[in-house]
């Protein structure tokens, strides 16, 4: 019982769960050398490099229409939050970065959200965030999923999104900025979502 008094607590790490999709991500091997489903632990200072080439990028994408360096995430701190946040930056010099609707040129980056999504080129890349006390390190947990995070998020090509009716008298945005989100009046109505035409 003694022993027990003197073990220090773990601190519970941030976690990003990173989850791709790719309309041909069944045929091709796209994500072969990504470490699925497991979580891995990376160090805050480190900015965590997506791409194709593997001496420079931390986690590849086993696909040629890659970028060499296609993406990096970056932990930070402010003063006025205890938590890790994260920006994203745009490494490739050939195609752009959608980050929650809103494009990346070479080089710019964007704060990330508690729930964010990433596209380029097919991929589609759905990051969220769940905070945690250390603030040295993180981990990340990649995955994979079977439809495209943006049909699930009502931000797809078309202009309808999905708004949960939560009887409040407003709508729940699930942490996207409001400008994603549409403010006309709800026209129809199922039992999950109210969509506008």
């Amino acid at each position: 019982m003694e022993g027990m008094q003197n073990v220090e607590t773990e601190e519970r790490m941030t976690c990003l769960q990173v989850q791709f999709y790719h309309p041909q991500q069944a045929s091709r091997g796209l994500y072969r050398h990504l470490p699925l489903d497991c979580s891995s632990k990376h160090q805050a200072e480190d900015p965590l490099r997506l791409g194709r080439d593997q001496k420079v990028c931390k986690y590849i994408l086993d696909d040629p229409r890659v970028s060499r360096k296609q993406l990096s995430l970056q932990a930070y701190r402010t003063a006025q939050s205890p938590d890790l946040l994260f920006t994203v930056q745009n490494l490739s010099q050939k195609g752009h970065l959608m980050v929650n609707g809103s494009e990346l040129d070479y080089l710019e980056r964007a704060e990330l959200l508690a729930k964010a999504l990433l596209r380029f080129g097919d991929y589609e890349i759905l990051i969220c965030r769940e905070p945690g006390e250390a603030k040295g390190s993180f981990e990340v947990e990649f995955g994979v999923l079977t439809v495209p995070p943006s049909r699930e998020m009502g931000l797809g090509v078309s202009n309808m999104a999905p708004v949960m009716d939560t009887g409040l008298g407003h709508d729940v945005s699930h942490g996207f900025p409001a400008e994603l989100i549409s403010t006309h009046a709800p026209l129809e109505c199922d039992e999950t979502y109210i969509y506008q035409s």
